[in-house]
């Protein structure tokens, strides 16, 4: 399970540069089309892969953490 919206990070890339904001995408009733789970150090490796995504440069993409149980 992810861990709850607020702890997102929303990257963007414009003109070449990647963006990033504290907190999710949009506070609609949108809801999450995909994801892909990745093994990252930490959240700026988890940006860098996050501004590859192809509908970086065009949209945005929510970077959140994986919850931990045990």
């Amino acid at each position: 399970a992810l861990q709850p919206v607020p702890t997102a990070t929303t990257v963007r890339v414009r003109d070449g540069e990647t963006v990033t904001t504290d907190g999710p995408f949009a506070e609609t009733k949108e809801q999450l089309g995909g994801f892909y789970l990745l093994n990252c150090k930490d959240l700026d490796e988890a940006i860098v892969y996050a501004a590859k995504i192809p509908l970086a440069p065009t949209g945005s993409v929510e970077v959140r953490p994986v919850m931990e149980f045990e």
